[in-house]
């Protein structure tokens, strides 16, 4: 039975300070980057070494801006990646001129460790390994090739039923006891590696999200060392999942005794399968994306750059925002407004097909209705709350004010666009705070303000997309008339669809996009 840690993933909630954390700091190379298996509005990368080899992998899923977990028993709570024990001084060194707060050497096991904490609180060990020989090195600027990162050394389990979690991996995947210390036993693996069963018992429980580690994969040599190994996890009632093809490895989950999350995952076929070595990570692939439909997954997917190259610098503003930049941008800009229940990618895709050179700027709103997002508090009886109104629209002012100058929207090359409660939140926006908007596009909207504003908003032209079967938007012809009476210029479109969006909003939008953005 062959045994060795394949990879781990972990979760982050920010791509780029992870990207510079582990491609850049730790010169890890990024071998892919796809959408989920699982959720293709999700990104998850892979770094490694130079051709990702098993045993080199650690992936992460971007929750970008999720909420952070919290690590504990049921859950690993720390990993290590080998270096040359010589190397302890540089990346002591390394660490200390990149800001970080590295603490040790110490002795850990027989071993000389360095501990770090990336951007999202992990604990990440590197771990003097004598003899450390890299499979495929890959070479980072500014580190030396005999200080590089080698393979995963291993990964501390916080476990509660240390007994039970060691015959479990002992009986199902060939690893054997190792060194103890205190509350640490070590478990070897066939190809040197570790899993480091700490006992947390009287600790707290884990939590998922973003800075924990969602799952640990151990290796298998083939397909058929998997089935064998699944018929063992159901003889032992451990309920492993069905059989899955994850395109670069085949693998099957199961949850150890003490609750941690264990996948295993063939060698073959490998992070080469869809790309040559020498442009491993260069492309994201979308697998789960229906046929045509590939644009869509994209646009929602977190931008990021890689170490060096031009990026977007994100600022702490009032609401979280996600920018999006076009391949060939044009100079204007889309504002985005999503309904309740939605988030700040909601409407990229309709935003990035009505307007595919236009810099997307998704925002999400902050009130909150049994978990959802929306842009203010509603009341009973179909009312809203006109002080939460007031007081999230003057934060948008401040958002608008940080927008401009972080990202250059403005007024003058933008067009904000918005959708049920994001659409009733805008027009209400533009007449408590005018001048932000000068073009936009609301789609179902109604007007929620008890007391109309005495405004000009002489200059502006809204694009109101009306749904002929929709039973939710209350009198938006009202709305219209009152936007007119403040002097706007207001198209209004009926579209063949009730409240929600549909095929048929798309060509009426672009064709007013057309002739109203920069």
């Amino acid at each position: 039975m062959s045994s060795g840690i394949h990879h781990i993933t972990l979760i982050t909630r920010k791509v780029q300070a992870n990207v510079d954390f582990y491609a850049g700091f730790l010169g890890l190379r990024l071998v892919k980057q796809t959408a989920g298996f699982e959720d293709a509005e999700q990104l998850h990368l892979f770094y490694g070494d130079a051709a990702g080899t098993p045993g080199s992998l650690v992936t992460f899923l971007v929750w970008e801006d999720g909420a952070p977990g919290r690590a504990g028993y049921g859950q690993i709570g720390e990993f290590a990646l080998a270096i040359q024990p010589e190397s302890i001084g540089f990346w002591l060194t390394r660490a200390l001129a990149a800001g970080l707060r590295p603490e040790g050497p110490r002795n850990e096991l027989g071993e000389p460790v360095l501990r770090l904490k990336d951007p999202d609180g992990i604990i990440v060990k590197l771990v003097g390994v004598a003899g450390l020989r890299h499979a495929a090195p890959w070479a980072a600027d500014g580190i030396p090739p005999e200080h590089a990162v080698g393979n995963l050394r291993s990964a501390t389990l916080f476990t509660e039923e240390q007994d039970l979690t060691r015959a479990f991996f002992t009986k199902h995947f060939g690893y054997r006891p190792g060194m103890s210390d205190g509350a640490i036993e070590r478990l070897v693996s066939e190809t040197g590696d570790a899993l480091d069963l700490r006992n947390v018992q009287g600790f707290w429980s884990s939590a998922p999200g973003a800075g924990t580690v969602d799952h640990i994969a151990l290796r298998a040599t083939s397909e058929q060392a998997l089935e064998a190994t699944e018929a063992s996890l159901r003889r032992s009632n451990a309920t492993p999942t069905t059989i899955h093809d994850r395109k670069y490895f085949t693998s099957l989950y199961a949850r150890e005794p003490g609750g941690v999350l264990v996948e295993m995952a063939t060698d073959a076929p490998g992070m080469g399968v869809d790309e040559p070595q020498e442009t491993l990570g260069s492309t994201l692939f979308i697998p789960q994306a229906p046929a045509g439909d590939e644009e869509a997954f994209r646009v929602v997917l977190p931008q990021f750059a890689m170490p060096g190259e031009p990026r977007v610098i994100y600022r702490e503003l009032p609401f979280v925002h996600r920018f999006h930049t076009p391949d060939a941008p044009d100079g204007g800009h889309i504002v985005l407004l999503h309904g309740s229940g939605g988030t700040e990618t909601s409407l990229m895709p309709l935003a990035a097909r009505t307007a595919p050179h236009a810099a997307l700027l998704g925002v999400r709103g902050r009130a909150t209705e049994e978990g959802a997002a929306r842009w203010f508090r509603r009341l009973p009886q179909m009312r809203f709350d006109q002080a939460d109104i007031r007081s999230e629209a003057e934060a948008f002012e401040a958002f608008c004010e940080g927008a401009a100058a972080a990202y250059g929207v403005k007024a003058s090359n933008t067009v904000h666009m918005g959708y049920s409660n994001g659409a009733n939140f805008l027009a209400a926006f533009m007449r408590l705070h005018p001048g932000w908007v000068r073009k936009a596009v609301l789609i179902r909207p109604m007007d929620v303000l008890e007391e109309t504003p005495e405004v000009d908003l002489t200059g502006v032209e809204v694009l109101m997309v009306v749904g002929a079967e929709d039973r939710l938007t209350r009198q938006p012809q009202a709305l219209c008339d009152t936007l007119s009476a403040a002097g706007a210029t207001v198209t209004v479109e009926t579209v063949a669809a009730g409240h929600f969006l549909t095929e048929a909003d798309e060509p009426v939008v672009q064709s007013w996009l057309e002739t109203h953005t920069p």
